[in-house]
Protein backbone atom coordinates (compact mmCIF):
# COMPACT_ATOMS: atom_id res chain seq x y z
CA UNK A 1 0.00 0.00 0.00
CA UNK A 2 1.33 3.42 -0.92
CA UNK A 3 0.67 6.65 0.92
CA UNK A 4 -1.38 7.70 -2.10
CA UNK A 5 -3.53 4.56 -1.86
CA UNK A 6 -3.94 5.11 1.88
CA UNK A 7 -5.10 8.67 1.33
CA UNK A 8 -7.47 7.52 -1.40
CA UNK A 9 -8.96 4.83 0.81
CA UNK A 10 -9.65 7.36 3.56
CA UNK A 11 -10.72 10.24 1.30
CA UNK A 12 -14.41 9.38 1.62
CA UNK A 13 -16.18 10.53 4.81
CA UNK A 14 -18.15 7.28 5.09
CA UNK A 15 -15.01 5.13 4.81
CA UNK A 16 -13.29 7.29 7.45
CA UNK A 17 -16.24 6.76 9.80
CA UNK A 18 -16.19 3.01 9.15
CA UNK A 19 -12.43 2.88 9.70
CA UNK A 20 -12.75 4.92 12.91
CA UNK A 21 -15.44 2.57 14.22
CA UNK A 22 -13.21 -0.45 13.59
CA UNK A 23 -10.19 1.35 15.09
CA UNK A 24 -12.27 2.14 18.19
CA UNK A 25 -13.10 -1.53 18.69
CA UNK A 26 -16.14 -2.45 16.61
CA UNK A 27 -15.60 -6.05 15.50
CA UNK A 28 -18.85 -6.79 13.63
CA UNK A 29 -20.78 -5.10 10.87
CA UNK A 30 -23.66 -4.46 13.26
CA UNK A 31 -21.33 -2.71 15.72
CA UNK A 32 -19.85 -0.58 12.93
CA UNK A 33 -23.36 0.37 11.74
CA UNK A 34 -24.33 1.38 15.29
CA UNK A 35 -21.13 3.26 16.10
CA UNK A 36 -20.82 5.04 12.73
CA UNK A 37 -24.49 5.87 12.25
CA UNK A 38 -24.27 4.79 8.61
CA UNK A 39 -26.59 2.48 6.69
CA UNK A 40 -25.55 -1.18 6.54
CA UNK A 41 -25.07 -0.99 2.75
CA UNK A 42 -22.66 1.96 3.15
CA UNK A 43 -20.78 0.15 5.91
CA UNK A 44 -20.42 -3.04 3.86
CA UNK A 45 -19.15 -1.11 0.84
CA UNK A 46 -16.75 0.86 3.04
CA UNK A 47 -15.44 -2.28 4.71
CA UNK A 48 -14.87 -3.95 1.35
CA UNK A 49 -12.91 -0.97 0.03
CA UNK A 50 -10.92 -0.63 3.25
CA UNK A 51 -10.10 -4.35 3.12
CA UNK A 52 -9.07 -4.04 -0.54
CA UNK A 53 -6.76 -1.17 0.43
CA UNK A 54 -5.24 -3.27 3.24
CA UNK A 55 -6.54 -1.13 6.09
CA UNK A 56 -9.07 -3.50 7.64
CA UNK A 57 -9.02 -7.24 8.02
CA UNK A 58 -11.86 -9.57 8.83
CA UNK A 59 -9.72 -12.49 9.97
CA UNK A 60 -11.65 -15.07 11.99
CA UNK A 61 -14.88 -13.14 11.36
CA UNK A 62 -13.80 -10.27 13.63
CA UNK A 63 -13.07 -6.90 12.05
CA UNK A 64 -9.78 -5.27 12.98
CA UNK A 65 -7.39 -2.63 11.73
CA UNK A 66 -4.61 -4.29 9.74
CA UNK A 67 -1.79 -2.82 11.80
CA UNK A 68 0.94 -4.74 9.99
CA UNK A 69 -0.20 -3.28 6.67
CA UNK A 70 -0.27 0.24 8.14
CA UNK A 71 3.25 -0.17 9.56
CA UNK A 72 4.47 -1.45 6.20
CA UNK A 73 2.85 1.51 4.42
CA UNK A 74 4.51 3.95 6.81
CA UNK A 75 7.87 2.27 6.32
CA UNK A 76 7.51 2.01 2.52
CA UNK A 77 6.15 5.53 2.02
CA UNK A 78 9.49 7.06 2.85
CA UNK A 79 10.92 8.06 -0.53
CA UNK A 80 13.88 5.82 -1.25
CA UNK A 81 15.11 7.99 -4.11
CA UNK A 82 15.20 11.30 -2.22
CA UNK A 83 18.96 10.90 -1.79
CA UNK A 84 19.61 11.01 -5.56
CA UNK A 85 17.59 14.16 -6.36
CA UNK A 86 18.98 15.90 -3.27
CA UNK A 87 22.04 16.82 -5.33
CA UNK A 88 19.91 18.99 -7.59
CA UNK A 89 17.65 21.58 -5.98
CA UNK A 90 15.21 21.44 -8.91
CA UNK A 91 14.70 17.69 -8.53
CA UNK A 92 14.51 18.02 -4.75
CA UNK A 93 11.78 20.65 -5.13
CA UNK A 94 9.65 18.99 -7.81
CA UNK A 95 10.00 15.25 -7.07
CA UNK A 96 8.58 13.38 -4.08
CA UNK A 97 9.19 9.65 -3.97
CA UNK A 98 9.73 9.44 -7.71
CA UNK A 99 6.51 11.32 -8.48
CA UNK A 100 6.14 14.84 -9.83
CA UNK A 101 4.90 17.19 -7.11
CA UNK A 102 4.75 20.11 -9.52
CA UNK A 103 5.99 21.41 -12.83
CA UNK A 104 8.41 24.35 -12.85
CA UNK A 105 7.23 27.43 -14.70
CA UNK A 106 10.79 28.53 -15.38
CA UNK A 107 12.07 26.98 -18.64
CA UNK A 108 15.55 26.10 -17.37
CA UNK A 109 14.21 24.33 -14.31
CA UNK A 110 11.57 22.54 -16.35
CA UNK A 111 14.28 21.32 -18.73
CA UNK A 112 16.29 19.85 -15.82
CA UNK A 113 13.23 18.04 -14.49
CA UNK A 114 12.20 16.78 -17.93
CA UNK A 115 15.74 15.54 -18.68
CA UNK A 116 15.62 13.54 -15.44
CA UNK A 117 12.22 12.05 -16.36
CA UNK A 118 13.49 11.18 -19.85
CA UNK A 119 16.67 9.55 -18.50
CA UNK A 120 14.76 7.49 -15.96
CA UNK A 121 11.95 6.45 -18.32
CA UNK A 122 13.54 5.69 -21.69
CA UNK A 123 16.56 3.85 -23.07
CA UNK A 124 18.72 5.43 -25.78
CA UNK A 125 18.18 3.86 -29.19
CA UNK A 126 14.89 2.20 -28.25
CA UNK A 127 11.76 3.09 -30.20
CA UNK A 128 8.51 3.35 -28.22
CA UNK A 129 4.92 3.37 -29.46
CA UNK A 130 2.76 6.11 -27.96
CA UNK A 131 1.03 3.70 -25.58
CA UNK A 132 4.40 2.60 -24.12
CA UNK A 133 5.42 6.24 -23.67
CA UNK A 134 2.14 6.95 -21.87
CA UNK A 135 2.61 3.90 -19.65
CA UNK A 136 6.14 5.03 -18.77
CA UNK A 137 5.00 8.57 -17.92
CA UNK A 138 1.82 7.78 -15.94
CA UNK A 139 3.69 6.82 -12.73
CA UNK A 140 5.40 10.23 -12.74
CA UNK A 141 1.95 11.85 -12.68
CA UNK A 142 0.46 9.80 -9.81
CA UNK A 143 0.25 12.84 -7.50
CA UNK A 144 -1.81 14.79 -10.01
CA UNK A 145 0.73 17.58 -10.52
CA UNK A 146 0.64 16.95 -14.25
CA UNK A 147 -0.87 14.46 -16.67
CA UNK A 148 1.00 12.04 -18.90
CA UNK A 149 -0.13 13.70 -22.15
CA UNK A 150 1.17 17.10 -21.02
CA UNK A 151 4.41 15.54 -19.84
CA UNK A 152 4.82 13.74 -23.18
CA UNK A 153 4.20 17.01 -25.04
CA UNK A 154 6.81 18.82 -22.90
CA UNK A 155 9.37 16.09 -23.64
CA UNK A 156 8.76 16.42 -27.38
CA UNK A 157 8.66 20.25 -27.28
CA UNK A 158 12.00 20.29 -25.42
CA UNK A 159 13.40 17.85 -28.00
CA UNK A 160 14.17 15.24 -25.36
CA UNK A 161 11.98 12.79 -27.27
CA UNK A 162 11.43 12.67 -30.99
CA UNK A 163 8.12 11.65 -32.52
CA UNK A 164 7.79 10.20 -35.97
CA UNK A 165 4.56 8.54 -37.14
CA UNK A 166 3.47 7.85 -33.57
CA UNK A 167 6.80 6.30 -32.55
CA UNK A 168 8.96 8.01 -29.92
CA UNK A 169 12.67 7.83 -29.21
CA UNK A 170 15.08 9.44 -26.75
CA UNK A 171 17.03 12.09 -28.67
CA UNK A 172 20.75 12.71 -28.93
CA UNK A 173 20.08 16.12 -27.34
CA UNK A 174 19.16 14.26 -24.13
CA UNK A 175 22.38 12.25 -24.29
CA UNK A 176 24.43 15.44 -24.88
CA UNK A 177 22.65 17.22 -22.02
CA UNK A 178 23.53 14.44 -19.56
CA UNK A 179 27.03 13.88 -20.90
CA UNK A 180 26.43 10.33 -22.09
Amino acid sequence: MTAHALAGALADDGRRRVFAAVALGSTTVAEVVQRSGLAARVVLTGLRRLADAGLVTGADGALAVDEASLRAAARDSRPADDAAPADDPVLRTFLRGGVLSGMPAQLGRRRVLLAHVARQSFEPGTRYPERAVDDALKPWCAAGASDHATLRRYLVDERLLTREQGVYQLTDAENQLTGQ
